[in-house]
């Protein structure tokens, strides 16, 4: 990455330094203890990160601007993906070894023993997953927690079309961090977020619950757990509800949840649960006092974060635009 280039997460530096020692601390401090040593010239070294955590989730760049041996040993408690920008580090984890490039991330085992050769000009965006909500989340999604530890396949092909979509995620969340007027203070919105990041990592890594999560074979959901399904749907609208939320409510996974949506009611759980925020924006819009409140005030309120999707869905239901029921 050339200097004139702005830099990720530039609104969030945790440090920039020429010392190996501050650097190995302040990288510690961030995701885990862990040996690292210069190759080659150090004069050369000139390190940085920048980083934001949010409740299970991480986004962080760092640079070390020099050759670097890293030695974490086992991570333990948290996922890597770790996607170069530039330039190539080599990554050994357990028996597995891989040279990762822009186009192959890196997802080590936190149960493995990792040692990695980041070579100059090897800037890397990072995905930090704290490992108890990932294992939590695909147990969700099996419907059945894990009974042996999540691992994911070493590298990530960064090329296919899953792959793709997902970085589309992490995009979307390292564009929101970089602007001042984001809307990651807004704790739907962040936790919204990090459902996609795993979510979609989850179906777009291979990993050795795959044939699991990807398997045709699931029990149908009778029409009394689709039943109660819409009504937590309807009494919980206005919470930052997901489909996965629901299905463990019910006590059934997401995929079978999804399935008895499509054949009792025509439609997906996130499709259900869009048209109830609807309704019920459509409700308070109609019941409101002129000036007492704006339309996206209310929007926000139900869940919807983009204006412009937001109007185009209401005039899609409702025929008007939601600033036409607010005058009455």
């Amino acid at each position: 990455m050339s200097s004139s280039e702005v830099l990720p997460l530039r609104r969030h530096e945790r440090f920039h330094t020429a010392e190996a020692d501050e650097a190995r601390a302040e990288v510690g401090r961030a995701f885990c203890p862990h040996d690292l040593r210069v190759v080659g010239n150090p004069t050369r070294f000139d390190a940085r990160m920048h980083g934001i955590t949010f409740a299970e989730t991480g986004l962080y760049y760092l640079d070390y601007g020099a050759d670097v041996m890293i030695t974490p040993g086992a991570l333990e408690d948290f996922y890597l993906v770790q996607i170069p920008l530039a330039g190539a580090a080599e990554i050994a984890c357990g028996r597995e070894q891989i040279v990762s490039r822009p186009r192959l991330a890196s997802v080590p085992d936190p149960t493995e023993h990792l040692a990695m050769r980041w070579h100059a000009g090897n800037p890397q965006l990072i995905v930090w997953v704290r490992r108890a909500a990932m294992e939590d989340h695909l147990g969700k999604l099996l419907g059945r927690q894990p009974r042996m530890p999540l691992r994911f396949d070493l590298g990530m092909d960064l090329t296919t079309p899953a792959a793709r979509s997902w970085l589309g995620i992490v995009d979307m969340l390292r564009r929101e961090v970089d602007n001042p007027a984001g809307m990651l203070g807004r704790p739907l919105m962040v936790r919204q977020l990090e459902y996609l990041l795993t979510s979609q990592l989850l179906l777009a890594q291979p990993h050795n619950f795959s044939t699991a999560l990807h398997g045709e074979e699931e029990p149908r959901v009778a029409p009394p757990a689709v039943r109660r399904a819409m009504e937590i749907i309807e009494g919980h609208a206005a919470e930052p509800l997901t489909v996965e939320d629901v299905a463990e409510a019910v006590g059934v996974s997401v995929r079978s949840l999804q399935e008895g949506f499509r054949r009792h009611v025509g439609t997906t759980p996130v499709s259900y649960l869009r048209e109830v925020r609807l309704d019920r924006v459509r409700a308070e819009l109609k019941a409101a006092l002129p000036g007492t409140l704006t339309v996206t005030d209310v929007a926000y309120r139900w869940g919807f974060f983009h204006p412009g999707r937001f109007a185009i869905a209401y005039r899609e239901r409702f025929g008007e635009h939601p600033s036409q029921t607010l005058r009455g």
